[in-house]
């Protein structure tokens, strides 16, 4: 059996606003830290309608404040949006204060359209290189020999581990260059799930926080005491998604019945590419399309994701899925 997590959004419900998103959210936590997942992550977006997780490593704190032994972390962090020392100043608070719980994952991309991200006031810099250089820059910011001549205080000597997030063949290349955990957002973006997966392996280099490679996937469940019921729950996402896709990002709708059958052709053809990496069903139903993903890809993790509207039909497929963990490979 692997390991299985969750990832959060804390989506923001039509009709609801974000702090009924982080009562959902630490609720949601605390619920998945009974039921046995491995880890927690929060993911950083900006300027987003529907989703409530802008300051992460501040709502990385409340999770992790209101659970006790579940992995809490960022899935991920977007690194051009921060300069890396205040980063390493963030997660060795929260490192600080619930030891052996954080985690820090990485992605390149803003989080955020364009205006949204010139709005961060981060230089932006054009020349391919800067990600890979603040990634080691924050390493070195929570290694205790740091060859910076500024310190994180906290940060420095802390063991955190520092995974690289993508949808990509670039992440999949840096995280096998510094020899580091790979995490690919399958879940929404899977077209290159397969390459990425192999030349990560491929390409790896052991280092002194990696010994051999380690891919999480990221896998969408929407489960359900029945089929239907199941499909019913997934729509939301599926409209949330093809919204998103035509310019018009919102909260999170609740579910319609039928809402992939009476979409347009070129909807249907997104969605279906983007529920490559996906479960809709019954126990049974999700049970097999879990193993045959893990028999196929060799993911060592998975990290589940669930946008549901509604919060107990959410904390429902959760459950389900962890009375699975026993039943897949």
């Amino acid at each position: 059996m692997i390991p299985f997590s969750v990832l959060d959004l804390s989506p923001i419900l039509q009709g609801s606003d974000a702090a009924q998103s982080f009562r959902n959210t630490l609720d949601l936590a605390q619920h998945a830290e009974r039921w046995g997942y491995q880890r927690y992550w929060l993911a950083e977006h900006h300027g987003m309608p529907g989703i409530a997780s802008a300051a992460t490593s501040v709502l990385i704190g409340h999770v992790a404040g209101g659970t006790h032994s579940i992995r809490v972390g960022a899935g991920g962090i977007m690194l051009p949006n921060h300069s890396p020392l205040l980063i390493a100043e963030q997660f060795g608070t929260l490192a600080s204060l619930y030891p052996d719980r954080i985690d820090l994952g990485l992605g390149r991309a803003p989080g955020s359209d364009p205006v949204t991200a010139r709005a961060l006031r981060r230089n932006q810099v054009n020349d391919g290189e800067q990600f890979p250089r603040d990634v080691l820059e924050l390493m070195d910011y929570f290694s205790a020999d740091s060859k910076n001549p500024v310190h994180a205080v906290p940060g420095r000597g802390l063991d955190i581990p520092v995974w690289i997030l993508g949808s990509s063949l670039y992440g999949a290349q840096l995280a096998a260059t510094f020899g580091l955990p790979y995490a690919f957002a399958s879940h929404f973006a899977p077209q290159q799930m397969m390459q990425a997966i192999a030349l990560y392996r491929a390409l790896f280099q052991p280092s002194e926080r990696l010994a051999k490679p380690y891919v999480m996937l990221g896998f969408n469940v929407f489960a359900a005491d029945s089929d239907e019921e199941a499909a019913y729950q997934a729509t939301s996402m599926q409209q949330a998604f093809v919204n998103l896709r035509s310019g018009r990002p919102g909260r999170l709708p609740p579910p319609v019945r039928d809402y992939a059958k009476n979409v347009a052709p070129a909807e249907r053809a997104l969605l279906d590419s983007v529920l490559t990496c996906s479960a809709i069903g019954s126990p049974r139903i999700v049970r097999d399309s879990l193993n045959a993903f893990i028999e196929r890809t060799g993911a060592d993790e998975l990290m589940i994701a669930a946008q549901i509207f509604d919060h107990g039909a959410r904390l429902r497929s959760f459950e389900i899925t962890s009375g699975l963990f026993s039943k897949t490979l």
